[in-house]
């Protein structure tokens, strides 16, 4: 479950370091009720940051097995074009 704290309690730095570590998970920062940011570690930063590189990894090899591919070249030729390059 996600924890969430207001955001009066970032006063004890330690503290939410401790938790952000404990819970190896994002926590959100309540401001007057309502989510306003959210905290975490280093560790999880890093586990969301190579989720997302894997996921478009998995995406590209996806299209790659349905064809959908376009020679480099014209790629580029076509982006000179449309930007006037």
């Amino acid at each position: 479950m996600q924890k969430c704290i207001p955001i009066r309690d970032l006063k004890n730095t330690s503290v939410i370091s401790e938790l952000c570590h404990d819970t190896n998970e994002p926590i959100i920062i309540t401001k007057n009720g309502y989510e306003d940011m959210v905290i975490m570690s280093s560790e999880v930063y890093d586990r969301i940051r190579l989720y997302s590189v894997y996921e478009k990894l998995m995406k590209a090899e996806e299209d790659i097995a349905l064809g959908k591919i376009t020679d480099a070249a014209e790629s580029l030729e076509s982006l000179r074009k449309k930007y006037g390059l």
